[in-house]
């Protein structure tokens, strides 16, 4: 089914949801990770805030929980979030709240809400004692085996992306961007999951230099968790788990 000019997401934000107890420690985490400032606080606790780029429109928020866990949710930014939902309902998505902003989840229970707050320029990649870049710049959805291929099909049929390959493994799919968008998506199959477990989400930074990349998380407090060929992950001191990327930041892109 063809995405509607209405429906089709022109901006992609990272929301990271933050347990109550984690909110100050988790904010100042990711703001010194990606050099970005936090914004005034908005929503009726307070919940919610912005981390802004020193160029270029935001693509990064975060939200103070009420109760729940750590973890991170899509924003979609489209020009009639009514009409996408109700797009994204004949996807297999269900509506969870409709607050002027549309809450829905995915097939496979991932939370995301479609939104019109508007996002035209990406941020360029933050330059580091040292002389390496990086960039927050994908979310990565950790879906369930029996789920992957509906998860894939929904995603792309979501936002009209091309489905990409990736020369990593046959267990990540990548979504392929168009130009301009700040966030990625990559569906990776999860190699354990039990009965009943939903699609979660993290994120993913690109680097230029990895290690320098890991050694700055480090000093502001993540841990590594595991290292692999083209990628570390780290838990930052909110609880929450992530990647570092050989990545190009500027291009999104491995290379060869």
């Amino acid at each position: 089914m063809p995405v509607s000019a209405a429906t089709r997401p022109f901006w992609v934000s990272a929301f990271l949801d933050l347990a109550g107890e984690h909110w100050d420690r988790g904010v100042s985490f990711w703001a010194q990770v990606t050099g970005y400032g936090l914004s005034g606080l908005r929503g009726e606790q307070r919940e919610f805030g912005t981390l802004v780029p020193a160029e270029g429109d935001d693509h990064l928020r975060v939200q103070r929980l009420g109760e729940g866990h750590t973890g991170v949710h899509l924003d979609l930014h489209v020009a009639d979030p009514q009409a996408a939902a109700t797009a994204a309902e004949r996807l297999g998505a269900t509506v969870v709240a409709d607050h002027g902003y549309v809450v829905s989840t995915s097939p496979g229970g991932f939370t995301f809400c479609f939104v019109t707050q508007p996002g035209l320029v990406k941020a360029v990649p933050a330059a580091w004692p040292g002389g390496h870049t990086s960039v927050l710049d994908q979310v990565c959805l950790d879906v369930p085996g029996r789920d992957f291929d509906e998860e894939v099909a929904f995603w792309a049929a979501l936002t009209g992306w091309r489905v990409g390959t990736s020369g990593v493994s046959p267990d990540f799919v990548p979504l392929d961007q168009p130009p301009g968008q700040p966030v990625r998506l990559l569906v990776q199959r999860r190699a354990e999951s039990g009965p009943g477990d939903a699609v979660t989400g993290h994120v993913d930074l690109a680097a230029s230099d990895r290690v320098r990349e890991v050694e700055r998380h480090v000093a502001l407090g993540a841990h590594v968790v595991g290292e692999h060929s083209r990628w570390t992950v780290l838990r930052g001191p909110a609880g929450s788990t992530y990647c570092i990327t050989d990545r190009d930041p500027v291009s999104g892109r491995l290379s060869t």
